[in-house]
């Protein structure tokens, strides 16, 4: 099959039985990859950030919390741009070109953290191009929606993204293990930095550097399959101002405003976790624990799509926003309270697997809200109109889809610096918790008034 499709209709059973399946699997699987890696590289600093002591980088836990939390910030915003681009280049050409990018922060990281006396401002902006990685989501995303049938939408937003999120817990699994060994040779590495650890009392030597040159074969290896085994469907084809339509759509802004409520508590929480265990619990080794909780918030994400195909997103994603308000009241925060590391763990945990249904399950529901809502106005019109509409909303959905996720990033950014900002004003991270509660509970509202309750507006 050429690299550019001309037709696909998913939505027709014998043209998905017979070719559509295979083709879009294809697509899906070489996506995901490449997603993982635009989450490791993107959250990056989340882990960095919290061993530079150890090579010699001497900086305050506010100054800290900004490296890991600018990602987010940069990330987001790119994600708006990132949102429109595929039906204007192709999914195929542009997952290649997204994908190259993230050598940028990967090799700027590693020529910089062989340095100690690298400048803050450098880390900065080196953080600030990590966002590369966090605007990708949105491109992908909106890419591997046009390639399935509604009925299998769940299903492929929730893989692509859930494996995709997996690639938060990878880096920091990853990376505490590579940056104890000169495991490229030291021509690459560098000589290393000894650390001396206050705990223990005994040296260590510690290969920084690493971090970001452990990322480059596999950004290439990935490129290369994008270029040569994806597709570009010419059937999703949109100018900037086609989709533009979505900023008059309040359902685009009321899902906006959900997902900050899931992944933008996923992707904040990813970033600040470890700075968190690290200023509540300095005592603990945070390498052995700070993957664990994205790495169950990714794997459940592909659950809650496939729930929400059977049982509904919104009746999901409303549960989901009451326990996330009930795990922080009833869990973190008296966890804090008693010092009691072991109930913190497993709150968060629990946290984060609650936003990876959430994800899942707000992602089901923003195609689902746009076809009925251009059915309904093509309702009686024949059947040409009734195909166009389908087309429309396929396009709009995926610009929601996109558009929704680059919002949502930005919780990315001030759930951190929530943390920081929190710490520095009270002693605690209290504040900023307590906010994230009262936020969530707009969530709720909104999703049982709009979408959950009998009689809602766009039941899904």
């Amino acid at each position: 099959m050429s690299r550019t499709i001309t037709h696909w209709e998913p939505e027709h059973a014998d043209f998905w039985q017979r070719t559509g399946k295979q083709v879009a699997n294809r697509n899906l699987w070489i996506s995901i990859p490449c997603l993982m890696l635009s989450f490791s590289v993107w959250m990056l600093w989340s882990v960095v950030a919290a061993n530079l002591d150890k090579a010699g980088f001497q900086f305050s836990k506010d100054q800290l919390f900004l490296l890991t939390a600018l990602p987010a910030l940069s990330g987001a915003t790119l994600r708006i741009f990132y949102s429109f681009l595929v039906p204007v280049f192709g999914g195929r050409r542009w997952t290649t070109i997204s994908t190259a990018s993230l050598l940028i922060p990967a090799i700027g990281m590693g020529m910089a953290l062989k340095d100690p006396t690298t400048s803050y401002s450098t880390l900065l902006v080196l953080a600030l191009l990590c966002g590369l990685g966090g605007g990708n989501f949105s491109s992908s995303m909106s890419n591997i929606s046009f390639f399935f049938p509604k009925a299998r939408k769940g299903y492929a937003t929730g893989m692509n993204a859930g494996i995709g999120n997996l690639g938060v817990s990878v880096v920091q699994f990853v990376t505490p293990m590579v940056i104890s060994g000169a495991v490229f040779g030291a021509s690459i590495s560098g000589n290393g930095f000894e650390f001396l650890n206050p705990k223990t009392h005994q040296t260590a030597t510690f290969w920084l550097a690493n971090a970001g040159f452990v990322w480059v074969l596999p950004i290439v290896i990935a490129t290369i399959a994008s270029w040569f085994f994806m597709n570009d469907l010419a059937t999703a084809k949109a100018s900037f101002a086609d989709q533009a339509v979505i900023f008059k759509r309040k359902h685009n802004w009321l899902m906006c405003w959900l997902y900050i409520g899931t992944f933008g508590s996923f992707i904040g929480f990813s970033a600040g976790f470890a700075m968190l265990i690290k200023s509540q619990f300095p005592e603990i080794d945070v390498a052995k624990f700070a993957f664990l909780g994205p790495l169950a918030g990714a794997l459940v994400r592909p659950v809650g799509g496939i729930i929400s195909d059977k049982i509904g997103g919104a009746r999901l994603t409303f549960w989901v926003f009451a326990a996330m308000a009930a795990v922080i009241v009833a869990g973190i925060v008296p966890a804090l309270h008693s010092h009691d590391f072991t109930l913190f763990l497993a709150s968060f945990i629990g946290m984060f697997i609650l936003t990876g249904l959430g994800n899942g399950s707000t992602f089901c529901m923003i195609p689902l809200i746009f076809l009925q809502m251009k059915e309904r106005a093509a309702e009686g019109k024949g059947q040409p109109a009734l195909a166009q509409a389908r087309l429309e909303a396929s396009k709009e959905s995926a610009a929601v889809l996109g558009f929704s996720g680059a919002i949502g990033a930005y919780g990315g950014f001030f759930i951190p610096q929530g943390f920081g900002t929190s710490i520095k004003l009270t002693g605690s991270p209290d504040m900023a918790l307590y906010t994230f509660v009262a936020f969530y509970i707009t969530c709720l509202v909104i999703t049982w008034w709009f979408y959950s309750r009998k009689g809602a507006e766009m039941p899904c």
